[in-house]
């Protein structure tokens, strides 16, 4: 007899419909899984097995043969042991096939039957209904993270509990919405903890409001590892679209725990330096979204950037700029979103105390311009703000512990969050969320030079030898400023302010000369 049963497999962070096609014909006994299966697939063949008898049935001594359509596309994982099982016990005669019909089922067999949570079941959803499945079974500990995608999902904790739904003998209670995850979210460094560096609060508050790239650089201990984990408490929780497609790709990697809710709270990934190029970019088989795609409307923070292996840094300039990772590989290709803010930390030297007024570098010149030149100029031009951080005078660490506290990240963010809100406005119908993601026509649109802007910024493009990129990165940085202050329109001191975050860009010409 033969059966089909829909089920679904993952592409990078998609879902595609993969139709699970089982034949039971009399012949010498056997059980074959063809349509490029993996390992995983393969050893479903002993947990099929192993449940259909735990389960109370008899399983067919027959020839069985398992086809997973479309056959040209590689398929990954145990997600397809619930569909496998349930076309077995259709083809051998133990329910009716008609059951099956209009439904679609994801889940891993345990041995005794019972059903194991499955990556990216958001995405298994989302693909279900677009494929016009009527209801979607998962695993129970899935069923809440299915439900995100809307559509009828029903949680089963077994086989049993499966065929008893299916056939009306005892139906299951149909998921509900969770509509928040807290899980596993970043607990970020309060503003209020950080002592000193005012200029570089203010440049975090803008890179924040306008959704900017940011590098800071200065001496060991001056804060700016603390500073950068003090962002995700200054930036507003994900828009409903963004918290989907976010939740999504936490989804597809195993990392939406929890009661499978919504993530509200942006990303925040710090790889250590020794990742590797495929680990920040994505890669591997099968293809695996990499930490910019899990920083995804959120922070990529790369500490001790000088340190990342060359390839890495310079992998993060494409993807920087188009706002997604495309990866070509012979066993497939995938795109990846890649829309974080990327944040980096430096040391100006590879001691850290160059330039220090109060203690004396010991590198020589020969090692400072090999360690600057780890960070290439077209990297470092698309940083929209280029800060140096001096170390903290004790008189302010005395002054702002006692009765003079710094600003808390709550007032901060309440800022943040006013400015977005100006963006979101002006863009909207445009798909773009922050003003660092105008494209140039937007840019001309919105970022307009204030009376005596032209003069400020052609002696500033002149005499730092800044790039097109660096002059439109500047206007949206002035834009950004404009919003925080509330003004309609981007006046001279916003341009000016902008144009003091481009200072890396001429120390790192100095050095090298």
């Amino acid at each position: 007899m033969f059966v089909r049963v829909l089920s679904f497999a993952l592409e990078g962070i998609e879902a595609f419909p993969v139709t699970v096609e089982v034949d039971v014909s009399p012949g010498i006994p056997a059980f074959d899984i063809v349509g490029l299966p993996d390992a995983a697939v393969r050893e479903s063949r002993e947990r099929v097995r192993a449940a259909i008898r735990n389960g109370g049935w008899t399983f067919p001594a027959h020839r069985i043969t398992v086809n997973l359509a479309p056959a040209h596309t590689r398929k990954g994982g145990a997600g397809f042991d619930l569909a496998v099982g349930l076309g077995i016990l259709a083809a051998g005669g133990h329910l009716s096939a008609s059951v099956l019909h209009g439904m679609a089922f994801a889940g891993e067999l345990a041995l005794d039957g019972a059903l194991r949570p499955v990556r990216g079941a958001l995405a298994i959803a989302l693909a279900s209904r677009k494929a016009g499945a009527r209801a979607l079974v998962v695993p129970l500990e899935s069923a809440a993270e299915a439900t995100l995608a809307g559509g009828t999902v029903y949680g089963a904790v077994n086989l049993v509990a499966v065929v008893n739904h299916i056939t009306g003998a005892a139906p299951l209670e149909e998921a509900r919405i969770v509509p928040e995850s807290n899980e596993g979210s970043f607990h970020p460094v309060d503003l209020a903890d950080v002592k000193g560096q005012l200029a570089a609060r203010r440049a975090l508050e803008v890179a924040a409001a306008g959704g900017h790239n940011l590098i800071m650089m200065g001496p060991p201990g001056a804060g700016k590892s603390m500073l950068a984990r003090c962002l995700p408490g200054i930036l507003p929780p994900l828009e409903p679209e963004e918290a989907l497609e976010v939740s999504r790709i936490h989804s597809v990697v195993g990392l939406l725990a929890g009661n499978g809710g919504l993530l509200r709270t942006r990303p925040f990934r710090a790889p250590h330096h020794c990742a590797s190029r495929s680990a920040v970019l994505g890669g591997g088989t099968p293809l695996r979204p990499g930490e910019i795609t899990l920083a995804h409307r959120g922070v990529l923070f790369l500490d001790e950037v000088p340190e990342f292996d060359r390839p890495v840094l310079e992998g993060l300039r494409q993807p920087l700029e188009d706002g997604k990772v495309s990866i070509s590989r012979a066993h497939g290709n995938a795109v990846f979103p890649a829309r974080p803010m990327l944040v980096a930390a430096a040391n100006p030297c590879p001691c850290g105390y160059l330039g220090n007024a109060t203690r004396a570098c010991t590198c020589p010149p020969v090692a400072i311009t090999q360690y600057r030149s780890r960070l290439s100029g077209p990297l470092l031009d698309r940083f929209d703000l280029q800060i140096h951080l001096e170390p903290v005078p004790y008189d302010d660490l005395v002054t702002q512990t006692g009765t003079h506290p710094s600003e808390s990240s709550l007032s901060v963010r309440s800022r943040v969050a006013a400015a977005r809100a100006r963006q979101r406005k002006r863009f909207y119908g445009t798909g773009l969320s922050c003003n660092a993601e105008m494209p140039v026509h937007l840019v001309r649109r919105f970022c307009r030079l204030p009376g005596g802007g032209e003069v400020l910024m052609r002696q500033a493009m002149e005499r730092m030898g800044l790039s097109l990129r660096a002059h439109d990165r500047i206007l949206k940085v002035s834009r950004t400023i404009a919003d925080l202050a509330g003004a309609d329109e981007i006046e001279i001191a916003h341009l000016a302010e902008a144009l003091q975050y481009r200072s890396i860009e001429r120390s790192v010409l100095v050095v090298s000369s």
